[in-house]
């Protein structure tokens, strides 16, 4: 009898052991965690097969478990735990069991905060921003070009569609450059991993929430990228994708639950109808659809009412401040997100850090349509979203039309900014003249280059934070469609490259022309409070000439845009509001000082910037 029963106490730890060596916790999400954090509750979400039926313990004093969540997939457990205010940076395992006998054990680790990481600065209107995609500006480390094991291995510079080997570090070899510009802020298009089998490069669908991009670099060169930043007094805004994730993403392969994303009886794709989700008459139907539906294919909506998904998507944001130092988000596609959710999670986040920003991409078509995303509830929303700043495409299309417009392009600038009331902050809106996604402005406009020059000036002294693309400033152009070809390579930038557009020895004479112009106007506004945060006062257009003041106590500022093809003498004496006592005037862009004349002429389509004394 007793042979029996030691030949079943063998079988069956021969069983376990078996049992345990089919079975490991393949993740743990977030990667890693701090204490010391405002909010001492995390939830931890483990991964590995067929671990939804186990016991969970965490042995270690510091991290207490709270609760254990079961969902559908038995692949999945989250952990609701309290990390105390006694925790200790270091390991704590957490044990899983299974009828008494622990088969599976996972260290995970808490950090002490980094006290020296500058972070969480916020992103304001002194300063400006230049918009980057990695792929496609420089190439500092070819041997990360293609990374076996990934969907898409093709580097192609030749093709829109492929991937170029543009990278974290190429960006960090020329942080001198956009240093010299008068840039303060880098934004660069998503750089989490992108293990999509097509158009990888553009990062938004994210298969990965806490990894980088193996084929841009790691997270320490994203970190390292922060603080190179920082050292020059400028700040880092990460791109965040809460809206939606890559087909590819690992939840989505296997999915926790049937409600982790939003699902149909078939496959149904957004309105792209923003209106749906302030119309007054409109059905409940048509806004799930402008909400709920998949914004492509390839890019599966994810479902903010779930509060496990809640919870994953604001922590991997947190995350990525305390770990590489960022100073605000931009948001992608932010009418398509639960309105509800995004401000909780604004909420959350400015918990930890309160001087964090944000400003959202609202590719609308109205003013007021863009203000029914802001929060403050200023005209009347159900829901308070908290974000403080939109992309403001309406003084993007109102500049292009300003330029373009046989008569009466003034107009558009003036009345677009005349709705400047609807917004809670409008220094808070990030304007712009082209991005990622839309015609470089510079064909926008013909390649017309006092055209170009005037908008520069525009951007550069209206209210708002500016946001120019990258290579704006070396005449970079083309159109999105029907090539993609403005996201072209920044030339200087890449192995074999003919010529380096990062010198002036590389640019043309014209190209240099337009590089002085940006540069000038940028640096005199780091220096210049009243184009930062200064007031604004401008007069109804005259002979298709729109005048405006950018001013504060000590500072004035006037600016003169003649958006007609025609010369104009402009009598100053219409101007004395804005004017006041000042009596001498020197031109920002030329340095030529004089006394206040009784008219200034401007030519066709320019714009003079001065500073009044």
């Amino acid at each position: 009898m007793n042979n029996i029963k030691i030949a079943i106490t063998l079988l069956c730890s021969m069983l376990w052991v078996a049992f345990a060596q089919g079975q490991s916790i393949q993740r743990a999400e977030p990667l890693h965690w701090w204490v010391g954090m405002h909010n001492p509750e995390l939830q931890i979400v483990l991964y590995g097969s067929d671990i939804g039926d186990c016991e969970v313990k965490l042995p270690k004093a510091g991290m207490q478990l709270k609760k254990v969540q079961q969902v559908e997939n038995s692949n999945y457990l989250f952990l609701d735990v309290e990390i105390l205010g006694n925790a200790q940076a270091g390991t704590y395992p957490i044990e899983l069991y299974k009828k008494g006998k622990k088969v599976l054990t996972r260290d995970y680790v808490l950090k002490d905060r980094d006290k020296n990481l500058v972070k969480a600065q916020g992103v304001t209107a002194a300063d400006l921003i230049y918009l980057i995609m990695p792929d496609r500006f420089a190439n500092g480390d070819p041997s990360n070009d293609s990374v076996k094991g990934l969907r898409e291995t093709m580097v192609n510079r030749d093709s829109m569609y492929y991937r170029h080997g543009g990278d974290l570090q190429g960006i960090i070899n020329n942080l001198d450059y956009l240093e010299d510009l008068g840039v303060t802020t880098l934004w660069m298009t998503p750089v989490v991993t992108n293990d999509m089998p097509q158009a990888s490069y553009h990062g938004y669908a994210n298969t990965e929430n806490y990894e980088i991009d193996p084929r841009f670099g790691t997270v320490d060169t994203y970190r390292e990228l922060g603080k190179e930043l920082h050292k020059r007094d400028m700040k880092l805004v990460h791109d965040v994708v809460p809206n939606h994730v890559g087909l590819y993403h690992w939840t989505v392969i296997d999915r926790p639950s049937s409600d982790w994303l939003h699902e149909w009886d078939t496959f149904t794709q957004t309105t792209y109808k923003d209106q749906t989700m302030f119309d007054p008459y409109g059905t409940q139907a048509d806004k799930d659809l402008m909400e709920k539906g998949w914004f492509v294919r390839t890019m599966p909506d994810l479902n903010h009412q779930n509060e496990k998904m809640q919870r994953y998507i604001t922590q991997s944001h947190i995350w990525w401040i305390e770990e590489a130092g960022v100073d605000g988000f931009r948001i992608d596609t932010y009418p398509y997100n639960d309105l509800a959710f995004m401000g909780q999670w604004t909420d959350a986040i400015r918990s930890e850090y309160p001087n964090f920003s944000f400003f959202g991409e609202t590719w609308v078509n109205s003013v007021p349509n863009q203000a029914y995303f802001l929060g403050g509830q200023k005209v009347g929303q159900d829901v308070d979203t908290k974000l403080e700043g939109v992309t403001d495409f309406q003084l993007t299309y109102a500049i292009g039309d300003a330029l373009n417009l046989e008569k009466d392009g003034a107009n558009r600038l003036y009345s677009t900014l005349s709705g400047d009331y609807l917004y809670p902050n409008p220094l808070a809106n990030v304007i712009f003249l082209d991005n990622h996604d839309k015609d470089r402005f510079f064909s926008t406009v013909g390649e017309d280059l006092e055209k170009y020059k005037s908008a520069f000036s525009w951007l550069l002294t209206y209210r708002g934070i500016p946001q120019m693309y990258y290579g704006a400033e070396i005449l970079m152009k083309n159109f999105s469609r029907p090539d993609g070809l403005v996201r072209d390579d920044f030339k200087g930038g890449f192995p074999g490259d003919e010529v380096n557009k990062f010198t002036a020895e590389g640019r043309t004479e014209a190209e240099n022309d337009m590089f002085n112009h940006v540069r000038t106007l940028a640096q005199y506004r780091k220096q210049t409070a009243a184009l930062q945060n200064g007031k604004l006062l401008h007069y109804v257009p005259q002979n298709d000439v729109y005048v405006y003041f950018r001013y504060n106590e000590k500072e004035k500022v006037m600016v003169l845009m003649n958006c007609g093809d025609e010369q104009q003498d402009v009598a100053l004496a219409r101007f004395d509001e804005g004017i006041g006592q000042s009596n001498q005037l020197k031109n920002i862009l030329t340095g030529q000082s004089s006394d206040l004349p009784k008219s200034i002429v401007v030519k066709g389509k320019q714009t003079l910037v001065f500073e009044l004394k």
